[in-house]
């Protein structure tokens, strides 16, 4: 089974991000999913789970709101409800735009087609985001 690498933006952009935006970098945003998992699914909805072994209770909250802010404004993404104190979130989302299998490719540290694509859609809008606040 082919994983993800770790780092997904050079140092040089992770740097830039962190100074000018007050967003944390890709990387750490793409490394909070590593304690993510899918607890429930159907085409077009999914809630994510972080685990409860993962972090204490405050430590995921200013990513967790990072990266709400990420899906809400991701191509393919109609709606995100984040519920800190279940340390869960509901996506409903157009599985046109992002295929139903990329959610657990990508969780899953599998490099296929589908996490690519989600992946890709992840990162332009975190690009963009901070283009946006340059």
């Amino acid at each position: 089974m082919k994983r993800w690498p770790s780092a997904l933006l050079s140092g040089e952009l992770a740097g830039k991000a962190e100074l000018e935006n007050p967003m944390p970098d890709f990387e750490k945003l793409r490394s909070f999913l590593d304690d993510v998992c899918i607890a429930h699914h159907i085409r077009g909805r999914i809630r994510l789970k972080l685990e409860s072994r993962a972090v204490s209770v405050d430590v995921p909250r200013a990513q967790a709101r990072a990266f709400q802010s990420l899906l809400d404004r991701a191509p393919g993404i109609d709606s995100v409800q984040v519920n800190l104190l279940a340390r869960s979130c509901t996506v409903h989302y157009d599985p046109i735009v992002i295929p139903e299998r990329a959610w657990a490719d990508l969780l899953g540290g599998i490099a296929s087609d589908a996490a690519e694509i989600l992946e890709r859609i992840l990162r332009d809008t975190y690009l963009e985001i901070g283009n946006a606040k340059l």
